[in-house]
């Protein structure tokens, strides 16, 4: 019986080690041969048509115009004008340089200028777009799309409706550059050139998004990611923050394909996103001889090159982005081409959903489904805490319990810790068979905080990363993502002064409405319980409310809103369950105690209840 067992037990691990190879680690090994054979492919006459190099050329490095000034330096401009965007292109390298986003302000007034989100390279804040190719014939000097200048028809708009055709011919190779736009933020590209001369020809295409300094709506915060991001095919994800550029290697690829390169900030996305199925290599970090103090950040890729033979035509299509990262505009590219998108790898990651992302989508998309419903995202975070509160009522229920069933054994508690109070280990003994008794867990009061806490910093994240929010209203507050703006210091608006702008601690003095509401509905929430006996503790009960009232000062309004919603909601939460248990809950006697007035009453015993 036990070699039988034997035999069956090997003839069974021999057939699961099979199986593991043919489902996992054959497929390993052909991915791996086929990332050889691209980077072999991309290896291939490299000398050819040879590396981007350097975009920016260092002469113009410290060269700084006015954006006016920028714009008129160029050999000519075709406008773009759609319900989304306005600008231009750059008739010197087919560049996207010049585009406005006339769906968004820089403030919440509809007067306030519309956001600019690119600008010509000469400028301080100099930021573009560009998706085009390399090419060389036989021994001929290298054709470059990054400086040549083309040629447009006369009076041409780029339009939804109507593309863009682009010309140049140079030592016999003709190239011709369609430009489109949809009706929301993304560009298509189709590149050719047609090698009418009597050799060769080598033709790599590329795409690029590069950042000139500092962009002026850096945030800097640890929470969000702005710089430098892509999906790099079967890499993933590669993110650098502008701070870290220039500190560490810059991210890339080799021999991969499907994903984008992009520079990102908090609001606005500028990607080039190659054909799906293109083969190609991927840097995302600065440009060579830049440094810190003037720097030039870029994404680009440049897929493999391809043979042009004579009297044939070498066609690419690739695409642009350039604007808000909205969801559902990312979601839309990313669906299959037979869907209507364009089947864009994990274009949604250019949003910082952050390590918590199992948490901060869902909120995000509840959230989003509320507002809708709606109509008001401030309504849906009501509403959302609502949600919140329900999945998380069984836990909050058996917590409260276990406070009611606490504050009914005190008696009895001091009773056991008078008594054994030579002997710690018999205490502890005695005190865990009361609790066993009276079916009690002394740590479940922790469990709605600790439970929420991973929600309220997921939360932030969504507030914090997402556009969706972005100069949304809820009754007098004007953007959701921004501090309340009715502060009490300057008398809730009513004064001309801004208290924020007071050196060093005006940002946590900008006290709004919401906070105080938040830091009244936490002074009541720990009343619901009587002081600790413990001096100390008593007083950091009591100056906890003041505490949060100065740390969610600065907070976005629309995370005090919940916090102020949810802690409401957990006092009348609380105060019903306890009752129910049978505790006697006297908030307002509570509050004479811990502030020394004659408040207190006897302690219901255990068997009161009885």
């Amino acid at each position: 019986m036990d070699n039988r067992n034997l035999i069956i037990a090997v003839a069974v691990s021999m057939g699961l080690l099979l199986l593991w190879d043919v489902f996992y680690m054959q497929p390993q090994r052909d991915a791996m041969e086929a990332q050889r054979q691209a980077q072999q492919a991309m290896q291939v006459d490299e000398q050819a048509v040879g590396d981007l190099g350097t975009l920016e050329d260092p002469s113009d490095v410290n060269r700084i115009l006015t954006r006016e000034e920028a714009l008129a330096l160029a050999p000519g401009r075709v406008r773009i004008d759609t319900p989304m965007v306005t600008g231009s292109i750059n008739l010197q390298g087919a560049v996207i340089d010049d585009l406005s986003l006339k769906q968004y302000h820089e403030t919440p007034d509809e007067s306030s200028p519309i956001v600019i989100m690119l600008n010509p390279r000469e400028t301080q804040y100099g930021h573009y777009m560009q998706t085009g190719a390399i090419a060389r014939a036989g021994d001929s000097p290298l054709q470059d799309d990054r400086t040549a200048i083309w040629t447009a028809p006369e009076g041409a708009v780029l339009t939804v409706d109507n593309d863009v055709t682009l010309t140049r011919t140079e030592g016999g190779l003709v190239h011709t550059m369609t430009i489109g736009i949809d009706d929301q933020y993304m560009f298509d590209v189709t590149r050719t050139v047609e090698n009418t001369t009597g050799e060769r020809a080598i033709v790599a295409p590329f795409g690029l998004t590069v950042q000139r300094g500092d962009p002026p709506f850096l945030r800097n915060f640890m929470i969000l990611h702005e710089g430098p991001v892509g999906v790099l095919g079967s890499v993933g994800l590669k993110e650098r923050k502008y701070n870290n550029v220039y500190k560490k290697e810059e991210r890339s690829a080799e021999g991969v394909s499907g994903g984008w390169v992009g520079l990102t900030s908090k609001n606005w996305l500028a990607a080039a996103i190659p054909d799906q199925s293109l083969v190609y290599r991927a840097n995302m970090g600065h440009e060579p001889n830049t440094t810190r103090d003037n720097p030039v950040y870029r994404s680009q890729y440049r897929g493999a090159q391809q043979v042009v033979e004579p009297g044939e035509t070498w066609t690419y299509q690739g695409y642009m982005f350039g604007g808000a990262k909205r969801m559902e505009i990312l979601n839309h590219y990313e669906e299959p081409v037979e869907e209507g998108g364009l089947g864009v790898l994990d274009f949604d990651k250019a949003v910082d959903w952050g390590n918590f992302f199992f948490l901060t989508r869902p909120i995000f998309w509840l959230m989003h489904f509320f507002a809708e419903l709606t109509g008001n995202y401030g309504v849906a975070i009501l509403l959302l805490t609502l949600v919140i509160k329900a999945v998380l009522f069984p836990l909050a229920n058996k917590s409260y319990a276990s406070m009611a069933g606490m504050r009914k054994v005190q008696p009895e508690l001091k009773k056991l810790q008078e008594r054994y109070k030579d002997d710690k280990m018999k205490q502890q003994q005695e005190m865990m068979a009361l609790y066993k008794k009276y079916n009690i867990n002394p740590l479940a009061g922790c469990l709605p905080v600790i439970m929420q806490m991973p929600i309220f910093f997921a939360l932030y994240k969504v507030l914090f990363v997402t556009i969706e929010l972005r100069h949304e209203p809820f009754l007098y507050i004007q953007d959701l993502t921004a501090p309340d703006p009715a502060v009490l210091l300057n008398l809730f608006g009513l004064a001309p002064w801004d208290v924020a702008t007071i050196p060093v601690v005006g940002t946590y003095l900008a006290i709004g409405l919401l906070p105080i509401l938040m830091a009244i509905a936490m002074f009541f929430q720990t009343k619901l319980n009587p002081p600790p006996p413990d001096p100390t503790q008593a007083m950091i009960f009591n100056f906890m409310p003041l505490i949060f009232l100065f740390i969610f000062a600065p907070f976005p309004a629309g995370l005090v809103l919940y916090w102020f919603w949810n802690t409401f909601l957990g006092v009348i939460q609380q105060y019903v369950i306890m009752k129910r248990h049978g505790a006697d809950v006297d908030i307002f006697g509570n509050i004479k105690q811990s502030f020394g007035k004659n408040g207190e009453k006897k302690p219901a015993s255990a068997n009161d209840s009885k």
